[in-house]
């Protein structure tokens, strides 16, 4: 259990006030808790990424001692989810780190378990996807990628997270406003992205697809072509076009958040929100989240629940519109 005295200003501030009580400071460095991160993938992607800069910046603004980080992969985190509902129930200094890909992966994949059973505690940051191919790609632009895809989609594997997650649902999206039945695509899911990646630079898949994070440091070095982002509009310093720019009118962003196990106290929780608000507010974090392409969208407690409900409902309607759920 987190220890109340070290985050919020006084016994009072946990009541009535509520959040707008509640404090956190360097100052508090000798008490700083220890947490644990719980990321439901492989090491090397999104959620991994975002886990351990979380741990960096939290563990740079002295607002915790020490950290352990436990990586669970499978399935878009549903296999993993189970295991911090049941194993992790009631640890009150416990986050997962999950987002839309989790939602989608839920809901493909008949998943027993789903999002309303854990606390939510804040939306962190959103993520356009980027399609890029090999450097030895023929694709040398995505309208090169959607006239294979319309010759035979059989023969255009495409790289990505789980079932039923964004890079599958930016996929199916792709293929649907091009007139290629979602059913007939060649979709190649990975757990983690360091696996996505692997085959990609080993040329065993045409292209891949997930955030641009996870390809920028690829596409700087020349060994993928970045063919096109699903942003709303051009981003500054990418040299690459929108999918809409490229005749496929398609946009999508992509999210992240944290969640505390079921059956923590409502001091904990209060006490979680409080420490990740504090990060997300840091001059760390915001530099994290620039050289990393991360665009910061803080939204917390209820309204984080609220969010997660309604984005669950637009997903689940996608997937069934894409022939996926």
């Amino acid at each position: 259990m987190l220890n109340r005295r070290r985050f919020l200003m006084s016994t009072a501030a946990a009541g009535a006030a509520g959040l707008a009580g509640l404090h956190l400071t360097p100052a508090f460095a000798e008490g700083a808790p220890q947490i644990q991160i719980f990321v439901p993938a492989a090491p090397g992607g999104g959620w991994d990424q975002t886990g351990r800069t979380m741990d960096q910046v939290m563990r740079a603004e002295k607002l915790i001692s020490g950290s352990q980080i436990t990586n669970v992969g499978g399935a878009g985190g549903t296999v993993g989810l189970p295991q911090f509902i049941s194993q992790w129930d009631g640890k009150g200094n416990s986050l997962m780190v999950a987002g839309m890909v989790m939602v989608g992966a839920i809901i493909a994949n008949k998943a027993a378990n789903n999002l309303t059973q854990v606390t939510p505690i804040a939306r962190l940051t959103g993520e356009f996807e980027a399609l890029v191919v090999p450097a030895e790609s023929p694709f040398k632009t995505a309208a090169d990628f959607v006239a294979a895809l319309k010759a035979d989609p059989t023969k255009v594997p495409v790289a990505g997270g789980s079932a039923g997650g964004s890079d599958h649902i930016l996929f199916g999206l792709i293929a649907k406003t091009v007139g290629v039945p979602a059913t007939s695509l060649s979709y190649v899911p990975f757990a983690g992205g360091g696996e996505a990646l692997s085959a990609l630079l080993g040329n065993q898949v045409a292209a891949g697809i997930s955030g641009f994070g996870e390809f920028s440091e690829q596409v700087k070095a020349g060994a993928l072509r970045l063919l096109a982002i699903s942003a709303d509009k051009r981003q500054d310093g990418i040299d690459a076009p929108t999918l809409k720019e490229a005749g496929i009118d398609v946009e999508l962003f992509n999210w992240r958040g944290v969640f505390a196990p079921p059956g923590v106290s409502d001091a904990d929780k209060a006490a979680m929100i409080a420490l990740v608000e504090t990060m997300a507010k840091s001059d760390a974090w915001a530099t994290e989240c620039k050289n990393r392409n991360w665009t910061p969208i803080l939204l917390t407690g209820d309204d984080y629940a609220k969010f997660v409900a309604e984005d669950s409902a637009r997903i689940e309607a996608i997937l069934k519109d894409l022939g996926l759920a």
